[in-house]
């Protein structure tokens, strides 16, 4: 858990994903339209990945990838993220800490 929450709070915006799930891919092309630059975790591509997705199946993360986490705080998965952003809420959110200036 340590190590899922010092990785979560190294960038105001950070995603754990697999390079091969495309919602992860989806995810994380919103993110490059805003002009976002998140931190990036591929899970399938770093040691003791598989480790960090357990732990991010603990924390309520269902399917575990992507997992996005704003400001430090775990926000969710895809259905989350595509939730704030339709309810217009992830900009002012990413404002909020500095991830967007716009």
């Amino acid at each position: 858990m340590e190590r899922v929450t010092k990785l979560a709070s190294e960038k105001p915006v950070v995603i754990f994903s697999k390079s091969s799930c495309c919602m992860s891919h989806t995810i994380k092309t919103l993110f490059y339209d805003f002009g976002v630059n998140p931190a990036l975790h591929e899970l399938d591509e770093i040691s003791r990945g598989r480790e960090i997705e357990q732990t991010l199946s603990r924390l309520g993360c269902n399917p575990s990838v992507p997992a996005v986490f704003i400001g430090g705080e775990f926000v969710g998965g895809a259905n989350e993220v595509m939730s704030l952003h339709l309810n217009r809420s992830l900009i002012p959110m990413l404002r909020r800490v500095g991830a967007l200036w716009v």
